[in-house]
């Protein structure tokens, strides 16, 4: 940190000079304008972008015989969330047919991304998404909704033996995973450009408590696709209807829980977040009951069943754990 003194100038004006080195990294010259604003901390942000455009970023990936299909997809998400507006994959010779098609696929889980050009040794994505025009606030909202959707029908799939039905929460996860990757690029994209947190009218820091709430729902995703995959198992084994019950019961307080805590969320009510807390021990009951019932039978049936309320009480736990970042993040922002 450099420390400089404040100077006064016609009596009224204030001046600090600005470091040398940071002039000639950001290509300032005499009369140029810079932004000045002021953070939430009452810190301010001094910064040459002005113009309201988004930082262009580029990322360059080099197709090379052995690439891995799995390590590319990785390596494709991975720039998406970072934030870089172009990615470009080259080949020394023809781009493999096994690139194209996992670009197609990416560009269908990623939202905002497209191709924009092609050719015979390289492929040229870009985001054509403005970030401005997703807030955070849908986003979540967006993706508690599909989750409580789909860990209903895994239990309903459970209950009328309905596979194609289990199948298809599978998939929506799909769409789950995509919402939570564009909240975690939009919070990387405020990270780095300054200027995109006041044009989203959203502060840093709130940000990233959108972020990890975001996160956080996203693996009570993974739980309701965890119960419908062992719905699929004991649809073919069978398991009484005693026992189906209870999970409907235990899953119903579940979802409560979760809604609750979604409640809280979105209208900043520690109370609620509180209270909400306090029915996680009484679900987390209920689930050692069931998971001790389900040892009666054989381990093909017994495993999936175990699996299923372990992933309902998962489901309640991590709704806590919303429930304690909502608490944390509401009383570190007080005044």
């Amino acid at each position: 940190m450099e420390i400089r003194k404040v100077q006064i100038t016609g009596g009224s004006s204030y001046i600090v000079s600005l470091p040398k080195e940071w002039i000639k990294s950001a290509n300032i010259k005499k009369n140029d304008p810079v932004g000045l604003i002021v953070q939430p901390d009452g810190s301010l942000l001094i910064t040459p972008k002005i113009s309201g455009e988004p930082v262009q970023r580029i990322k360059d990936f080099k197709v090379v015989p052995g690439t891995d299909r799995v390590y590319l997809l990785r390596y494709l998400v991975g720039a998406y969330i970072a934030g870089y507006t172009t990615i470009r994959i080259a080949s020394r010779g023809r781009v493999p047919t096994f690139v194209r098609q996992l670009v197609r696929e990416f560009t269908q889980m990623a939202i905002g991304q497209e191709v924009v050009s092609e050719t015979d040794t390289s492929i040229t994505l870009k985001d054509l998404l403005n970030p401005a025009e997703m807030p955070f606030e849908s986003t979540v909202r967006r993706m508690s909704v599909l989750i409580r959707g789909m860990q209903k029908d895994a239990i309903t799939a459970l209950r009328n033996r309905d596979r194609a039905l289990a199948e298809d929460v599978i998939v929506r996860d799909t769409e789950v995973d995509r919402l939570h990757w564009l909240v975690a690029r939009q919070n990387q994209l405020i990270l780095t450009d300054s200027t995109l947190s006041r044009r989203m009218n959203i502060p840093v820091n709130v940000a990233g408590y959108y972020f990890l709430t975001s996160r956080i729902i996203e693996r009570i995703g993974d739980h309701a696709t965890r119960v419908a995959r062992n719905a699929l198992v004991l649809i073919e084994r069978g398991i009484d209807d005693e026992t189906v019950s209870r999970m409907e019961t235990a899953s119903t307080h579940a979802l409560d829980v979760f809604r609750r805590g979604m409640e809280a969320f979105h209208e900043g009510d520690i109370r609620k977040a509180n209270a909400t807390l306090k029915m996680v021990q009484d679900l987390e009951e209920e689930c050692r009951e069931i998971s001790t019932r389900v040892l009666q039978y054989e381990a093909a049936t017994a495993i999936p069943a175990g699996y299923i309320s372990d992933s309902i009480r998962g489901i309640g736990e991590y709704a806590g754990d919303i429930c304690e970042h909502i608490i944390n993040h509401l009383i570190g922002t007080e005044r």
